[in-house]
């Protein structure tokens, strides 16, 4: 059976050493201190390792069942999901007035990590529910807000989101979905959803879905789109539950993947719904939710690649196979093991490598959206929004490369289901279409994040990297293996966005062609940062004399590994998108 421990202490490294949350004048930072900080991820570790990690294959193989309309989740979910419940992490930053505990948003990522890499699927369930809270939270009126938030918080109800339909997905102004006024205020809604995670269950009293729809007579398109809170069951005026709302399951798909959540076709019958937000401004309020699920996204990817490594250094390190080049390393065994080998080595480095920096990464997302929300910086907030399709985008494409990297360590047993390592490559693979397919992060990162605001935010970033390495370049050891590297990567990232501004606009093709690869460039150049910093941070705390130095060394030499091996990858990003828009779009459709 497989393994995990959560890796609470680069967890505190990230929020202490490189964020130094408790030193940052952000509304609630003040009480972050080590002390609190470490309690509160060792328990969710502790959480993670002896409740839900247990639970992850048991998922994968029971999956979910439709029973008389009702969905049955997987042996043990149901208690485990009560455990959450009555030990507050579903509550972790949500608003005391509703019942939470209003922690900063970035320690709600912090406990999540663990939660997610022990067992994705069964963490979707509170995922979704936050996220409901959320866009409710954002955009509800009073009387929305005390019906609903409350019960969210503490996942008494659970809630998901509902996009997507048979026939279109990206394209959400084609949906059929309508919502048809009624006298008393209601609406009407009626059509069908697909791909709805946590769409029915038996762990919560009621679910809240939010429906995207059209409201009969509105404009055409996504101008036309409406988001409406449709109760599982009817809600009365004082608090209790009513009447079943006219909202079923048709099926429960069968996935590749996160077997342990119900993913559910979903029938809206003359169901009634209420209209959140401003009418056709339905997108506007989603995207409160997407934004948020699209941080969590990436989260995913990395927290699945943590646990397929953790178990690939394990196995590594125990399993015998050949003998080291240079001399055998277990001279009273048979064989050495796996460990001793340069390229289980240059695999493992890569594992290693890209999940802390992915950790770093996510974690100044976190403080990013809390800095933007808590001090109502307008800066954070671009940042963060230009982060975000290279968070969920970058951190999911190579999670799941990784993943599959940590199943081929185990060679055939790998292939294996006993083994246990093909559902992390599973469970990772959708994170690459769900919340937006990663080509269409790519484009949203291309055609409208860098213009966003006449290119303010791409180029603060910039300004940072240039400000960071201005500041350090005294420092040899970090100018060698992190500054210049990082300089190198920034060019290329330079360069890249330049070929776009010289050659998008005579041909917008020769720009989207390439945004593939300015996504994963950019997203090269953000984990050099963090490498960098991180770098800083290691070697600061081995001058101030840190007890634990084989920490900070590891730290160290992890990420001049990241810088020397991974970062390059910039220049062959840039390479390709110089070729521009030809070969690309070279064939016509009936050569394919």
């Amino acid at each position: 059976m497989p393994i995990y421990n959560a890796p609470t202490k680069d967890i505190q490294f990230v929020l202490h050493d490189l964020l130094r949350v408790s030193e940052q004048d952000i509304p609630g930072f003040d009480e972050l201190d080590a002390d609190f900080t470490g309690a509160v991820v060792t328990e969710a570790g502790k959480v993670a390792t002896e409740v839900l990690h247990p639970l992850n294959m048991i998922g994968d193989t029971e999956g979910c069942v439709l029973e008389n309309s009702v969905v049955r989740t997987p042996t043990g979910f149901k208690d485990a999901f009560a455990q959450m419940k009555e030990g507050g992490w579903t509550a972790m930053d949500c608003d005391p007035d509703y019942g939470g505990q209003g922690l900063p948003y970035v320690m709600h990522t912090a406990a999540q990590e663990p939660f997610v890499s022990a067992n994705m699927a069964f963490n979707m369930y509170q995922g979704l529910t936050h996220g409901a809270y959320s866009a409710i939270y954002a955009h509800g009126s009073d009387a929305q807000k005390q019906t609903y938030l409350p019960k969210l918080t503490t996942c008494e109800w659970t809630g998901t989101m509902n996009l997507t339909e048979p026939h279109c997905g990206t394209d959400l102004g084609l949906m059929r979905t309508r919502a048809v006024p009624q006298d008393d205020g209601s609406y009407r809604i009626s059509g069908q959803k697909i791909f709805i995670s946590a769409g029915e269950h038996d762990m919560a009293d009621n679910i809240i879905h939010l429906v995207l729809a059209k409201i009969s007579g509105g404009p055409e398109g996504i101008k036309g789109v409406s988001l409406f809170i449709v109760p599982k069951f009817l809600v009365n005026d004082d608090g209790s539950l009513g009447a079943r709302n006219g909202v079923s399951v048709g099926k429960i798909e069968e996935k590749m993947g996160i077997h342990g959540n119900a993913t559910c076709v979903m029938n809206y019958d003359d169901a009634t719904g209420y209209l959140l937000g401003e009418e056709h401004k339905g997108m506007r309020a989603m995207f409160t939710m997407m934004n948020e699920a699209r941080l969590g996204v990436g989260l995913q990817g990395y927290a699945q690649a943590e646990s397929a490594y953790q178990n690939a250094v394990a196995y590594a390190k125990d399993r015998l196979q050949g003998r080291a080049v240079t001399g055998a390393q277990n001279p009273d065994g048979p064989a050495d093991p796996l460990i001793v080998h340069p390229d289980i080595r240059r695999n493992l480095m890569d594992q290693k490598s890209f999940v802390e920096g992915a950790r770093a990464l996510t974690y100044w997302g976190a403080y990013l959206i809390d800095r933007a929300h808590r001090n109502k910086d307008a800066e954070a907030d671009g940042l963060i929004s230009l982060m975000t399709p290279v968070i969920k985008g970058f951190l999911t494409d190579k999670g799941f490369e990784y993943a599959t990297a940590a199943q081929q360590v185990y060679g055939g047993h790998g292939y294996i289901e006993e083994w246990g390592m093909s559902q992390y490559a599973r469970d990772a693979r959708i994170a690459m279409i769900y919340e937006g397919a990663n080509g269409i992060q790519a484009l949203d990162l291309v055609g409208r994040k860098l213009a966003q605001d006449g290119g303010k935010h791409v180029m603060a970033f910039f300004e940072m990297i240039k400000t960071f390495i201005k500041e350090n370049e005294a420092n040899e050891a970090l100018k060698k293996d992190f500054l210049d590297p990082l300089k190198a990567a920034s060019k290329d990232l330079q360069a890249a966005g330049m070929y776009f501004m010289q050659n998008g606009m005579k041909n917008p093709n020769n720009a989207l062609s390439g945004s593939y690869d300015f996504m994963h460039m950019m997203g090269h150049v953000c984990l050099g940062l963090m490498w960098a910093r991180m770098a800083k941070a290691a070697m600061e705390a081995l001058d101030s004399g840190a007890t634990d130095k084989e920490f900070y060394k590891t730290k160290i030499a992890t990420g001049r590994y990241y810088m020397a091996r991974q970062l390059p990858a910039t220049g062959m990003h840039l390479a390709r998108i110089n070729t521009g828009a030809e070969t690309v779009m070279a064939l016509d459709a009936a050569n394919f």
